[in-house]
């Protein structure tokens, strides 16, 4: 199959007005994970180039491409870089790492960078794994929860199903918001399950008592997301006697936080509306262990 409905278009950015050789400490953080690569090059704090790949089969090579693509043609190297950080599902793979670090400290250190000092709750929703992450006023990690073994790969899940129905990642959120009404959602429990009652809906409408349109079925799948993450978000120590509180400060990082088909739904589920960047979600893995490094260099 030549078109990959199920992926994210690449991109590869760099600040060219940056004087990089003036800026000071020079720190990079590549995030690998089971479908996407991101590598972020920090010069003195401030993020001067970036790219988000496909990670591919080869872990190790994807690493080196992005964090190459990252540095830009200003000339910087990577001698140049003080240290660099790995992080996420193949962190061991990548050879040019001085450290590595767990995703939930780099993506909690990443959604400050992204979305400011106001995030207090963090919903990392990855290829693999959602996390969801209670944080400090500052910047510590004070809670966080996983999802179960059950509930692993929601994100290559819908790559998958968006392949299987010719429709782009990229639309398939829009286009549940289009819904009138959100259906029942499919399996909550197992996304092998999801996918395949998910085809089901499209069956011959004659055989079906009340048969969904496209948009519905799409809102039927992506609630079920959205219901599966609420319940991970729902499983953090509340900061206060009694039921879990979400305020403004929350938070959306990895590659389903582009899908507005689920959080939209989590946000109304929540009763809030989450935080905005003008820069990827998905870079907050990489810029996160790009300022932790800078920390380790420095000592702190």
């Amino acid at each position: 199959m030549d078109h990959k409905y199920g992926r994210w278009p690449e991109d590869v950015w760099s600040s060219h007005s940056a004087g990089w050789r003036q800026a000071g400490k020079i720190t990079a953080g590549i995030d690998v994970g089971t479908t996407s690569t991101q590598a972020a090059v920090l010069c003195g704090g401030a993020l001067y180039g970036y790219a988000n790949l496909h990670t591919g089969a080869d872990f190790g090579a994807a690493a080196g491409r992005a964090l190459d693509l990252a540095l830009g043609d200003s000339g910087m190297t990577r001698a140049d870089l003080a240290a660099v950080c790995g992080t996420g599902f193949g962190k061991r793979n990548i050879a040019c790492a001085d450290s590595t670090m767990d995703e939930v400290h780099c993506h909690a250190r990443g959604a400050r960078f992204l979305f400011g000092a106001g995030v207090r709750t963090v919903a990392d929703l990855g290829g693999q794994t959602v996390k969801a992450i209670r944080l400090y006023d500052w910047n510590r990690v004070r809670d966080f929860m996983i999802n179960d073994k059950c509930a692993t790969g929601e994100g290559r899940s819908l790559e998958v199903l968006c392949d299987l129905l010719h429709i782009s990642i990229t639309e398939i959120g829009p286009k549940s918001l289009e819904a009138e009404r959100d259906p029942e959602p499919v399996s909550t429990t197992c996304w092998a399950y999801a996918n395949a009652e998910t085809l089901g809906l499209f069956g011959r409408p004659e055989f079906k008592a009340e048969p969904l349109t496209e948009a519905e079925i799409y809102a039927s799948h992506l609630f079920a997301y959205a219901w599966r993450i609420l319940g991970v978000i729902g499983r953090l120590s509340p900061l206060d006697a009694g039921e879990i509180q979400i305020d403004g400060g929350l938070a959306f990082t990895g590659g389903l936080a582009k899908n507005p088909g689920i959080t939209r739904r989590i946000e109304r589920e929540l009763g809030v509306t989450a935080l905005t960047s003008r820069w990827d979600p998905m870079l907050a893995g990489a810029i996160g262990a790009a300022l932790l490094a800078a920390e380790q260099e420095a000592g702190e």
